[in-house]
Order: C-alpha cells, then sequence, then structure tokens
C-alpha cells in the first residue's frame, strides 16, 4: 500500500467524466490513502455523493456555509490535511477560477488555500481544450507549478473526436504515486551538474559573463538528489543554495569549469552539462583597473575558451550518459543536432532562448530533448519538471547501454 498514511483532497467538478472519479476514489484507497472529496454543485448532477462518501468512508463537501460535524473552518481544514490536492475532472470553468484566482465556492476557495501539490486532470469538449482562454490559463497554471495529466485524445461524450478526455483512473493515481512517492531509481548511480554562468576576468572589477541564473541545473542536481543519486554539483557564481545532500565545486571562469570537469567526469554515470560556459575570454586580465584614456575607444582581445562539452565526449567511458544543453536563438533544433553528434553526446536539452517563459533568469522553461533518432518538445514547464523529464530520459538511457552491455 504504498500511499499508506497519506491524505488526498479529490475535487470533482460538473463533467460527465465525474464517474471516472469514483474508480479514481477506489483506486486510491486500495493504495492506502485517506481521500477527502469536495464536489461543486454541478458535479451533484452526475454523480450523488452517497457515492463518493461510500468509497471514501468520509462526509463529501460541497457547501462552503454549511454547518460542519466538529467545529473548524473546513476549507482551511482540508487545505491543511492534503498531501496532494487532485482535481479530476477538471474543467475549463475550475482551470480558469485557479488561474484568475476565484474562489466562489468550496472547490476554488479549498485549492487556493492550499499549500499542498496540485494535478488537475482536465475534461471537456475538444474546442473548450483548444480555445485560447483555455490555452492561456493552462500555461498560467504551468508556471506556477499546477501539475497535468491529460487530457487524451480519443472519442468524447459530445460525439466529438479530440484532445479532451479525461485520463485514466490508473494514470492518475500513477501521477499521484509519483508526488508522494518520490522514484529513488538514481539510487547508486554517480551524477556530475554544471550550472550557472562563468566569469571571464578583463581586470580586477570587470567581467564577461551571461545571464544564466543556474537555476535549471540546480533543479536537475535536487532531483538527482532527491531520486538517490551521488551527486557532484560544478557551479558558476550564482545566488542560490547548494541543494541538501549535494557536494559542491565551486568555479569562476571557463578554464575552471574545464578543470574540474575533466579530472570527474570519467567516474560518473550521468553527467549533464547544464552552465553556459563562456566562449570567449579575455586574451591578458589586466593587473590593475583600466582607465579611460581620453576619448579614445577600448580594444578587448578575446580568444577562445577551452570547450568543455568537447573534451567530456573524448573521455566518454562506455556505459556512460552524456547530456548536453544548446540556449539558440536561432536554428535551434539544427545547431542541436549539429551539436550531438560533434561532441559526442547522448542527448541535447535545445531550448530557444527568445521565447518567453524560456531560458535565463525565469523559472520556467520550453525544451526539446534531441537524441540520434527522436525529438520531443515539452509545453512550457517549471525547471523543477523539466528537470525530471530530463532524467526520466537520461535513466531510460543509461538502462538502454547496461541492458546491451549485459546482452553482449
Amino acid at each position: 500500500m504504498p500511499l499508506n498514511g497519506k491524505n488526498v483532497v479529490l475535487g470533482v467538478t460538473g463533467g460527465i467524466a465525474a464517474y471516472k472519479a469514483c474508480e479514481l476514489t477506489s483506486r486510491l484507497r486500495k493504495a492506502g490513502a485517506q481521500v477527502y472529496v469536495v464536489m461543486t454543485k454541478n458535479a451533484c448532477q452526475f454523480v450523488a455523493p452517497l457515492t463518493f462518501e461510500t468509497l471514501s468512508s468520509h462526509p463529501v463537501v460541497t457547501d462552503t456555509f454549511a454547518r460542519p460535524d466538529t467545529w473548524e473552518v473546513e476549507h482551511i481544514a482540508l487545505a491543511k490535511r492534503a498531501d496532494v490536492f487532485v482535481i479530476a475532472p477538471a474543467t475549463a470553468n475550475i482551470l480558469a477560477k485557479m488561474a484568475h484566482g476565484i474562489a466562489d465556492d468550496m472547490l476554488s476557495t479549498t485549492v487556493l488555500a492550499t499549500k499542498a501539490p496540485v494535478l488537475v486532470a482536465p475534461a471537456m469538449n475538444t474546442g473548450m481544450w483548444e480555445n485560447m482562454a483555455t490555452r492561456e490559463n493552462t500555461e498560467l497554471l504551468r508556471k506556477r507549478g499546477v501539475r497535468f495529466i491529460g487530457p487524451e485524445g480519443g472519442f468524447l461524450a459530445c460525439g466529438d473526436t479530440g484532445a479532451g478526455r479525461m485520463s485514466e483512473p490508473k494514470d492518475i493515481l500513477g501521477a499521484v504515486t509519483d508526488i508522494l512517492c518520490p522514484k529513488r531509481d538514481l539510487e547508486g548511480l554517480r551524477v556530475l551538474v554544471t550550472a550557472g554562468p562563468t566569469q571571464e576576468i578583463i581586470d580586477p572589477v570587470r567581467y564577461i559573463s551571461n545571464r544564466s541564473s543556474g537555476k535549471m541545473g540546480y533543479a536537475i542536481a535536487k532531483a538527482a538528489a532527491d531520486r538517490g543519486a551521488k551527486v557532484t554539483l560544478i557551479t558558476g557564481p550564482v545566488s542560490l543554495s547548494v541543494p541538501q545532500g549535494v557536494e559542491a565545486v565551486h568555479i569562476r571562469s571557463t578554464q575552471d569549469l574545464y578543470e574540474a570537469v575533466t579530472v570527474r567526469c570519467q567516474e560518473m554515470d550521468i553527467v549533464v552539462q547544464a552552465a553556459a560556459p563562456a566562449d570567449f575570454t579575455p586574451a591578458e586580465a589586466a593587473a590593475q583597473k583600466i582607465k579611460k584614456q581620453g576619448d579614445g575607444d577600448l580594444t578587448l582581445v578575446l580568444r577562445q575558451t577551452p570547450d568543455v562539452a568537447a573534451q567530456v565526449g573524448r573521455l566518454k567511458r562506455p556505459g556512460q550518459v552524456l547530456v548536453g544543453f544548446a540556449a539558440e536563438t536561432n536554428d535551434v533544433l539544427e545547431n542541436a543536432q549539429g551539436k550531438l553528434k560533434k561532441k559526442n553526446l547522448d542527448m541535447i536539452v535545445a531550448n530557444d532562448v527568445t521565447k518567453p517563459g524560456a531560458g535565463f533568469d525565469v523559472d520556467t522553461n520550453i525544451v526539446t530533448f534531441v537524441t540520434a533518432g527522436k525529438q520531443e518538445t515539452l509545453p512550457c514547464l517549471p525547471k523543477t519538471q523539466v528537470a525530471e523529464e530530463l532524467l526520466n530520459r537520461a535513466m531510460a538511457l543509461f538502462q538502454k547501454r547496461q541492458n546491451k552491455s549485459e546482452a553482449e
């Protein structure tokens, strides 16, 4: 019973898929969870509250102003009780309310008050799902960390065929389990992550750098540690705290990064290069602060820095998985494919840093995972979720290598 001792608050909204929430309640209970159901007024038109009360063994909450059996502010009590808050089915209406902070019934009020992870399983007509208002609400919620499962494509109750069908209860249960019982699939593996910018010294007070915040690399390092890996984080100058359980190696220049990675990379099972090293550095750093010389311009001579990713690729040992990043402003996929082959990488995480919600110094990203035979683009997601998706794919590549090695 993987969810033993966990509390799930399940919101049910008014759609024909509400009947699937009955099976979900049953599956959650069989997995050991305590389930507390909150229904909207319209949901009660599709399934009677008594059904959920019988399946959950708890009273169903439908009315904000109903007097509770014991004195408590019920929507706050439920919000605090939740280890995870699930809304299935989630209509376009509840997504709009959540996106804009509207709290006009028991469900919208409770979900606004919770600090628990929120998982929604949308279910609606294809036209409603594809409507720009719904799409914008969905993206806004994703950026805030709300997790989505589905909707799936298929034949809908209205007779249309397309996206809008609620995910199956077994899949929603799997998503809940992933949230409440994090994977430990990297147990025993050694993972190296690079993160942040480099600083190339011009003089004692000036340097060349870039806009990298390190958020993506730090999210990857934390996710890998949470999943059981022994993680080494080689980090440029950032304002982030090193995740708990992660060994940090602080560097400043691209040369520092090159040296730190080179001496460690062959010991690792997975190497993720999320840092943003400079491609050029001053040919000579001035010993003193450079002063203005009348009205004349300053000519700064730059030389190329060592190619860290290329060196890691040259040192690659059998069984290793190497992941690189390609932050581009044009020809994103073409550049990523070229880098994949040239630097002997197994996967490139490509993104267009000119897109809103992607790239530097934001909490979200829009990435395409590029491998030798596949390209997969994700929607705008929090960098924490991108980190999990990256590790899922890196681990699949690693296991494939191990299976092949054992077969040989």
